[in-house]
């Protein structure tokens, strides 16, 4: 496939950046061995309207993951986000967490539910301040049934650590 068949369904973009930002692309670029910046723009972009895309459909079940990294300020900010994940119970399904250098703090939660609720428990997150950040990723493949109705209670038992 040649280039011209495929350059005739191209549309042309042009941006200004901050100029710092302008030299992390390329940097991006460089390091990634990417063969343009237009390449690794479409990139960030597809990876952006897929979290959107998934967001748009409220009443959409999805699985993934929450990974934010924020600083630890004596475990005021770990506290926070302990309150704000118990207002999803049913959404967060286990978490992890570990302590970086600088008094930072890496957390990565996996989520299932309603699109619409994983949408609202990012933005308590965002919320918190001292969150440096956030990003979801989801599928619409979702977890097996962890256990039926019954046995319910012992689901979240051990998820958060």
């Amino acid at each position: 496939m040649g280039m011209g068949s495929d350059s005739a369904s191209l549309a042309r973009l042009s941006m200004s950046l901050p100029a710092d930002l302008f030299r992390q692309l390329d940097m991006m670029v460089a390091e990634r061995g990417l063969p343009s910046r237009s390449q690794l723009i479409a990139e960030l972009i597809r990876h952006a309207l897929a979290e959107h895309g998934s967001l748009m459909r409220p009443e959409e079940m999805l699985a993934g993951t929450i990974t934010l990294v924020y600083r630890s300020e004596r475990g005021r900010v770990r506290h926070l986000l302990s309150q704000t994940q118990a207002s999803y119970l049913k959404e967060v399904i286990s978490s992890q967490h570990v302590v970086l250098e600088d008094d930072q703090s890496l957390e990565v939660l996996l989520v299932q539910g309603p699109a619409v609720r994983l949408k609202e428990l990012c933005d308590a997150i965002r919320r918190v301040r001292g969150v440096q950040q956030l990003e979801l990723v989801t599928t619409t493949a979702l977890l097996p049934p962890l256990y039926d109705q019954s046995g319910d209670d012992f689901k979240n038992i051990g998820a958060h650590s």
